[in-house]
Order: structure tokens, then sequence, then C-alpha cells
């Protein structure tokens, strides 16, 4: 597991797309156009809502935390401000 500082929570904040299920919060997982698992993240909510559309809860993360949070889970890397997608990102929960 990557260590970080608390600081680095406070710096350089990320907007995480989540779903809510009964007892918790769950990340949204996507998929590339390759295919492959990934974490979208957005440094702000406005870049958020652009991308996925109006009515997605968030919850601000920082880097290392993400990265914390996705490391036991299959996703290759976090993709950030992924603007320049053809379609919208393909949605997939984390289990």
């Amino acid at each position: 597991m990557e260590s970080f500082e608390w600081h680095d929570m406070l710096k350089d904040p990320l907007y995480v797309p989540v779903r809510r299920s009964t007892f918790s919060l769950a990340l949204r997982l996507f998929r590339t156009t390759a295919g492959t698992r990934t974490v979208a993240a957005f440094t702000s909510p406005l870049l958020l809502t652009k991308v996925l559309g109006s009515g997605h809860i968030w919850i601000r993360l920082s880097e290392p935390a993400l990265r914390s949070l996705i490391n036991d889970l299959g996703v290759i890397g976090i993709v950030i401000d992924p603007a320049g997608t053809t379609n919208r990102l393909i949605s997939r929960s984390a289990s």
C-alpha cells in the first residue's frame, strides 16, 4: 500500500463518481475504449457534470487515497478529466 502524508489529502482534490448502495458508497468503475477497467476522476464537480451529466453523486478524494482504494480492484489506473471521449464512459460499479 502506498503511503502518503496527511497534507497530501488537502491539495489537488479529485471529484470521483460513486453510486449509493444500501449501506455505503461504491466507486463507479469505467472501461476505456480498449476495454480495460479504470476510474474516472475530475478536477472539479463542473467537469464531472459536463462529462457524465447531472444527477451523479461524487466524493472528494486525494489522488493517493483514490489509488489506495483501487489498489486491489484490478483497475489499471485513473483517468483524470476524461473530456475527449467519443461516447460517455461505460459505467461499471465496484463490488
